[in-house]
């Protein structure tokens, strides 16, 4: 079981903007932890593009109130919005899906406790440096200690999670991941190459 990594930002706000697609503006970067020791050496900066791609991609089709989760190859991805924070949080398959949520959960109640609504006013990528985030990478590892997290957080028994089989599950009708990768800012050229490289020959080795 392993928490490879976690993302706070700064998502949809308005329920009723409609449906979660990649319309409006992208969600900002406020905050993020990886851990990125099971990859190569030369693989991790691709590594971590690729996780802020993810998040932000998953991000945007997250209304506000809405939990669902990811699974690709031998990831699962989390995302929570709560009132326009939104939580992201890449685990194994074998990390249990409610530790997971509650994982972010109390994240995000770390983080509205520490900077309060400033995020609100937050229009460009900051990456704060925030070394609770980092904390929380490594004790939740165990999702042992997630699961104490549950006696407190009674509302997860009555919010439907959302499970995705594939990223491409929630994209809008019409949007191809192969497209948005080649658009992404998130990126960059040897990324990209990485990725249509490790699509060909059929490799595990990316988030996606």
């Amino acid at each position: 079981m392993k928490i490879t990594a976690l993302v706070v930002m700064k998502g949809k706000s308005n329920p009723n903007s409609g449906s979660a697609s990649s319309s409006g503006s992208d969600p900002v970067l406020l905050s993020s932890a990886s851990n990125l020791s099971q990859f190569g050496y030369f693989q991790r900066s691709s590594a971590k593009e690729f996780i802020m791609f993810v998040s932000r991609t998953i991000a945007s089709r997250t209304l506000p109130g809405q939990r669902q989760s990811v699974q690709q190859e031998d990831y699962l991805v989390h995302c929570y919005n709560k009132n326009g924070l939104c939580g992201v949080a890449f685990m194994d398959n074998h990390y249990p899906v409610r530790s997971a949520f509650s994982v972010i959960n109390k994240v995000l109640d770390e983080y509205q406790q520490n900077f309060g609504d400033s995020w609100k006013a937050i229009q460009s990528d900051s990456n704060q440096s925030w070394p609770y985030l980092e904390e929380a990478l490594t004790k939740f590892q165990d999702p042992g200690e997630a699961d104490k997290l549950l006696k407190i957080q009674r509302d997860l028994d009555e919010t439907k999670i959302i499970l995705h089989k594939t990223i491409d599950s929630v994209l809008a009708r019409g949007e191809k991941l192969d497209s948005l990768v080649e658009k992404s800012s998130d990126l960059s050229m040897a990324s990209q190459l990485f990725y249509k490289q490790a699509k060909k020959t059929n490799q595990c080795c990316t988030i996606l």
